[in-house]
């Protein structure tokens, strides 16, 4: 099952859905969220629909609360035994995308998702850049500080969807920032592997309507970086233990140990915030972000406020 989250999004729709009919692999169905548009978005899907055989192509009410929450509720949609893939509204898709997804997935059956790079492009689809490698190594210590993950990118196998389906009402409670985030902490939590391709597999369109930015500019990382300072960051760290602690029974008991540590940490001051994230052995993927992720630490940044700490405690 494809799930592409629409709000808003006709300007760039029929290529999106275009790409989607181009895929080398065949065997595909469509369940477009549509979380509340005024345009010809919902129209383009119905026309679109129109050509393929009854049920291929869904359009159905998303949540209408915003992206994150749109995606998470897809997590109830598969049905037993399918595979899920995320899309994007206004992505154009490589015809091998959903094949290349697949092929990783089936020779490693310990994996539980799938994720690529991107081309950067402008609004008119002309190459940028590519987004960012990331060396590695994928994993718990890794996901509970860094979204590496790109949501338009990723595929679940079906055993993975069962996990995501299981674990995303907390989510949605919590309010957590970005789906994908959570996508590899609950998945790399359970134990199962993180499978990132190097290969190119979408053409992401940046452009001043996008949720989320391309993170590669000097720009883009000075923005980020001042969200951390700013708190924006520890707000999210919250978010996301909050989801994970009401599901903790679904990691590994290392993980849960390590979760628990970390937990404990941001509620450290300072300089024994960084201490204790370092013991544990969290990290970024580039050493400027590792650099940024301790200074905001040993800064205070990421320490959860006193009305969070007795709310968790009670």
């Amino acid at each position: 099952m494809i799930g592409l989250g629409l709000f808003q999004g006709a300007r760039h729709l029929d290529a999106q859905l275009d790409s989607i009919a181009a895929q080398d692999h065949r065997d595909w169905r469509l369940v477009v969220s549509d979380d509340g548009s005024t345009d010809d978005g919902p129209e383009i899907v119905r026309r679109f629909a129109a050509r393929f055989p009854p049920g291929q192509v869904q359009l159905i009410a998303g949540p209408a609360g915003g992206a994150t929450r749109n995606f998470l509720s897809m997590m109830a949609l598969p049905e037993p035994g399918e595979y899920l893939s995320l899309a994007d509204q206004d992505d154009v898709w490589r015809p091998d995308k959903l094949s290349r997804a697949l092929m990783a997935l089936t020779a490693r059956p310990g994996a539980g998702i799938y994720a690529a790079r991107t081309t950067i492009c402008d609004h008119d689809l002309r190459p940028l850049a590519p987004s960012r490698p990331m060396p590695g190594p994928f994993g718990f210590r890794n996901a509970l500080v860094q979204a590496v993950t790109a949501g338009n990118t990723c595929v679940l196998p079906p055993h993975a969807v069962v996990l995501a389906r299981s674990c995303a009402g907390p989510a949605i409670e919590a309010g957590i920032e970005s789906h994908d985030w959570w996508l590899y902490q609950i998945i790399s939590g359970a134990g199962l592997e993180v499978v990132r391709d190097d290969a190119q597999v979408l053409l992401y369109r940046q452009h001043p309507a996008n949720l989320k930015g391309r993170n590669d500019s000097l720009r883009a990382m000075g923005a980020r970086l001042g969200q951390l300072f700013a708190g924006d960051y520890g707000r999210w760290l919250q978010a996301n233990l909050a989801a994970l602690s009401a599901v903790a029974d679904a990691l590994t008991p290392e993980n849960r140990r390590i979760f628990a540590q970390f937990d404990a940490a941001l509620s450290q001051p300072g300089w024994r915030a960084a201490g204790s994230m370092a013991r544990i052995g969290l990290y970024r993927q580039t050493r400027p972000g590792n650099a940024a992720l301790y200074l905001a630490a040993l800064a205070g940044r990421l320490r959860r406020a006193p009305a969070d700490r007795e709310a968790l405690s009670g």
